[in-house]
C-alpha cells in the first residue's frame, strides 16, 4: 500500500504554490448595465478553481465588460457582444498561470434577456 495518496485537497501542500498564484485578473464592467451580478459569478468561479489568483474590478463605461490577465486583455464584450463562458476564461487562466501565451476569448454566450 505504500505510495498511495489520498484524495487531492484543496490546499497545495507545504512549499508549493496555490494555483493561479502570480495571475492577475481586471474586470471591468458597467454597474448601471447590471453587469455586476455576472462578474460575482465568474470571480467566484475563478477563485473556486484558482484560490491563489487576483481579481479585480473597475467601473466601465456604457455596455463594458472588459476582462484583463496580466495587462492583456483577453475578453471584450463590447467586441463580441456577450459575455464570456467560464471554461474558456479559466483556460486562458490556465495558460497564463503556466506562462503560455494568451489568445483573445472569442466565444461569447448572449446577456440574458428578461422578457
Amino acid at each position: 500500500m505504500s505510495g498511495e495518496t489520498g484524495p487531492a485537497s484543496a490546499a497545495p501542500p507545504p512549499g508549493e504554490v496555490e494555483p493561479g498564484s502570480g495571475v492577475r485578473i481586471v474586470v471591468e464592467y458597467c454597474e448601471p448595465c447590471g453587469f455586476e451580478a455576472t462578474y460575482l459569478e465568474l470571480a467566484s468561479a475563478v477563485k473556486e478553481q484558482y484560490p491563489g489568483i487576483e481579481i479585480e474590478s473597475r467601473l466601465g463605461g456604457t455596455g463594458a465588460f472588459e476582462i484583463e490577465i496580466n495587462g492583456q486583455l483577453v475578453f471584450s464584450k463590447l467586441e463580441n457582444g456577450g459575455f464570456p463562458y467560464e471554461k474558456d476564461l479559466i483556460e486562458a487562466i490556465r495558460r497564463a498561470s503556466n506562462g503560455e501565451p494568451l489568445e483573445k476569448i472569442t466565444n461569447s454566450r448572449p446577456p440574458c434577456v428578461i422578457l
